[in-house]
């Protein structure tokens, strides 16, 4: 558009005049720099040095590494190289994480536009460079990675922090740093629930003092928010109606303020509050925030009444991070003795002998809770909460109760009776093992003079009215759950101490017998579990205590809980297999023969390189990816498709991080096997890969 009057010869014509393509360079408003082809700025316009925090003049010459950080510039100088190869355009919002160095040290998020000018004959490249971080999608985003980072650095100390007061202590300074606010606080009712105690607080605000005490009313902060039990908000403090706010909070200027109730077993216990002077300052997901900090601060609470349990915990934790530099080797010795017992199992010649196979069979279920307890080793040592899997619960009590006979008293008869072979229950194998010995050695207490302890597996079929209250989950069919009562011929409970049997640190054994945790410790993890738990106990007759815990979804019906591990596999499958580890390879060709494979097994990566030449015959390749001083597996993989497209992959390791690593590099085609494992495990992994391959 011209201005009125003025005719098009009167006005500067831009490809006469360069003056004004540097007016334009120097006017645009994102930062614009000029590179040549060594990498090096030889024009920066002032919102580049704006951006940067260096002055224009410091920045011609400079070369653009100085201006990525540390940790990515190897990986920046590769994509710069190739980029110099084959300049393209690239615009704006292609959803590229990138961040810029400044002269100061500091890191700001940005986006970049790339404009190659060699069409015009000049060997630079034009790089415009946008801050993000003022984008309110980046500011939200920047928000909700500030509250995660927050929540995960309490939650790593409270990994490994015995004393839960110094977790309230330091919760409300990570309240006020990640809601960005000037004051928090927590307080917690007091056991007669007339009152709340303050137990910590943080930021600058004058007012009630640590052990203070403010009375439990409605008309109190702190009182509304139990009566709700939910997040309340003030955003206009002057605007706050139908309770009475602290004066202290008036005279230091507070405009808005959140508060969450901390809850125990679905009762609030106490209040979490942030407050602001800005109004309006929060929002739904500061809300989270604290409302993910009050259910942190909660599970804190309740682990830290088991003194035993930590102690446990830490011990494997210890224990964990010596084993995790030998867990590769350690798997693989366990996949030989896995292996060669699956073998030996199914001799005929141990066909008919049942010591031999009763032999067998404990052999087995020890190698395999050795692996389990390698996992859980690993798990600690990364400071990672195990996630709930499949747990065969016949398999476990068997195991359990074995161990209970050695143990208890031996005038306690031990019985287990599955009515569903195939039962099986989405939990944390570890918790579960533990809440079941914990009911066990409550039940041995309740027998002094011996007796019988009973342990009843079977589908729950319709839950009880009090159990379905229990669940959390209000859209849970019944039949999903699976029910493991623990019965014991005990003293028995009156109705008082079954009331209360769930609480912490209620007992009835004498001083130094118990601490009363055990049951609470059970309550949380079937809780957490997504179950109910039950009691049914009177004086002089015994115990029952039930187990309601979610069966896995999807999970198969009896007749199918066990397929044929070689269903899906092409009967002929050629397989190149390659294992460093002479006992595993024999294992693992075992196990591939008796799948109907054809197997051609090699030690090294070298050494399948010279079999995998174009137009080879082979359908999977299964490697190790750990395949000593050569080549890794993960490298020879890659290598074998690019010779044969169609080649399935199937990676293989005893070590967790190596499968992660894998998991999170490789192609979405490869499939990943953790050692030990069965021969069924190794034809569904054939399996599944196979199906990615498709």
């Amino acid at each position: 558009m011209q201005p009125t009057g003025v005719p098009p010869s009167a006005l500067p014509q831009p490809a006469d005049d360069p003056a004004v393509y540097r007016a334009l360079f120097a006017a645009c408003p994102d930062a614009l720099l000029l590179v040549d082809a060594n990498g090096h700025i030889a024009l920066a316009n002032p919102a580049a040095a704006v951006l940067l925090g260096y002055t224009p003049q410091a920045l011609a010459g400079l070369s653009v590494d100085a201006l990525v950080p540390d940790s990515i510039r190897p990986r920046h100088a590769a994509y710069r190289e190739a980029y110099g190869q084959a300049p393209r355009t690239r615009p704006m919002g292609t959803q590229m994480e990138l961040v810029a160095r400044r002269g100061d040290g500091s890191e700001v998020m940005v986006e970049i536009a790339l404009s190659p000018l060699q069409s015009q004959g000049l060997p630079f490249v034009v790089a415009a460079i946008r801050d993000i971080g003022a984008y309110p999608r980046v500011k939200q985003a920047l928000r909700r990675a500030r509250h995660s980072e927050h929540l995960a650095q309490l939650g790593r100390s409270a990994v490994d922090e015995r004393d839960p007061q110094r977790l309230l202590l330091r919760a409300p300074t990570v309240a006020t740093q990640a809601l960005e606010v000037e004051f928090a606080s927590v307080k917690l009712l007091e056991p007669d629930r007339l009152a709340f105690r303050v137990v910590s607080r943080s930021g600058d605000m004058d007012g009630a003092p640590v052990g203070s005490l403010t009375p439990n009313r409605p008309d109190t902060w702190a009182g509304r928010v139990l009566l709700q039990g939910q997040p309340l908000i003030v955003n206009e403090l002057h605007q706050a109606a139908g309770f009475e706010l602290p004066q202290a909070w008036h005279d230091a200027g507070v405009a808005s303020a959140l508060a969450v109730p901390l809850t125990d077993r679905g009762r609030v216990v106490g209040v979490l509050t942030a407050l602001s002077r800005e109004a309006s300052h929060f929002n739904s997901d500061d809300t989270r925030f604290l409302e993910s900090l009050a259910n942190l601060l909660a599970t804190c609470l309740q682990r830290a009444q088991s003194e035993e349990a930590l102690k446990h915990a830490q011990r494997l934790e210890s224990v964990g991070q010596l084993t995790g530099g030998i867990a590769h080797d350690f798997n693989n010795l366990l996949t030989v003795i896995q292996g060669n017992l699956q073998v030996l199992e199914e001799l005929p010649s141990l066909a008919s002998d049942a010591l031999g196979q009763q032999l067998v069979g404990a052999a087995t279920r020890a190698a395999r809770r050795s692996a389990e307890l390698t996992s859980k080793l690993l798990a600690f040592s990364r400071r990672q909460v195990l996630q709930p899997t499949a747990v065969d619960v016949g398999g476990m009590l068997h195991s359990l109760a074995d161990m209970l006979r050695r143990t208890l008293d031996q005038r306690i008869a031990i019985s287990v009776d599955l009515q569903d072979p195939y039962a099986t229950v989405q939990a944390d194998p570890g918790q579960l093992e533990a809440a079941l010995l914990n009911i066990a050695i409550n039940a041995r207490d309740a027998m002094p003079d011996g007796g019988s302890l009973r342990f009843v597996v079977g589908l729950a079929g319709r839950l009880p009215a009090r159990v379905r209250r229990e669940i959390d989950d209000p859209s849970a069919q019944d039949d999903r759950f699976l029910c493991i009562a623990i019965s014991d011929t005990g003293s028995g409970m009156s109705e008082e101490v079954r009331e209360r049997a769930f609480e912490p640190f209620f007992t009835t054994k004498q001083s130094g017998r118990g601490t009363g945790l055990g049951l609470s410790t059970v309550y949380g993890f079937v809780k957490q579990s997504r179950g109910a738990v039950a009691i049914e106990s009177a004086p002089g007759v015994g115990t029952t205590i039930s187990l309601y815990l979610p069966r896995p979804w999807g999970e198969p019906d009896a007749a199918d809980a066990h397929p044929a591990a070689a269903d899906g596999i092409p009967q002929g499958l050629r397989v190149l297999m390659v294992e460093d580890d002479a006992e595993v390879r024999s294992v693992a060709e075992q196990f591939l023969a008796t799948l109907g494979c054809e197997v051609t097994a090699c030690a090294s990566a070298e050494q399948a390189l010279l079999l995998l030449a174009p137009g080879a015959a082979f359908q999977l390749l299964l490697t190790d990816i750990a395949l000593g001083s050569g080549m890794r597996g993960t490298e020879l993989a890659s290598i074998a498709q690019s010779r044969l497209p169609g080649l399935s992959i199937l990676l293989m390791s005893g070590f967790s991080v190596e499968l992660l690593d894998a998991d999170r590099d490789s192609p979405p085609g490869w499939e990943l096997l953790q050692k030990p494992y069965s021969r069924a495990e190794l034809g569904q992994a054939i399996v599944r890969a196979l199906s990615g391959a498709d």
